[in-house]
């Protein structure tokens, strides 16, 4: 798994390359989190990413810690595999995930 981060303004994009499960987890919170505090979209590019497991939920639904920016989170670029774990852990669960919220163009 590798990703590339590129920064336009307010808005970055991460895009990885290779599955998201807990073992990918750590690198890319850590990508994340080097973000610039400027930074208030943070778009996930997942064209190249096949699998996600339930590590991916956690990417993408954590609560904002303490002290860090709030930032909008959105993907683009999914896959059947993580689209149908999303569609998933929406259905069953839709106030923990919030679907709505992740794709391009919802507030």
């Amino acid at each position: 798994m590798n990703t590339i981060t590129t920064l336009n303004g307010a808005t970055a994009t991460i895009t990885v390359r290779g599955d998201i499960d807990f073992d990918t987890l750590p690198p890319l919170r850590a990508a994340a989190e080097a973000l610039p505090a400027h930074v208030t979209d943070l778009l996930w590019d997942l064209t190249h990413t096949f699998f996600m497991d339930v590590a991916g939920l956690h990417l993408l639904f954590a609560p904002t810690p303490p002290g860090r920016p709030d930032r909008r989170i959105t993907v683009t670029g999914l896959r059947p595999q993580p689209l149908r774990l999303l569609r998933l852990a929406a259905e069953t669960n839709p106030a923990t995930f919030p679907l709505d919220r992740l794709f391009c163009g919802s507030r």
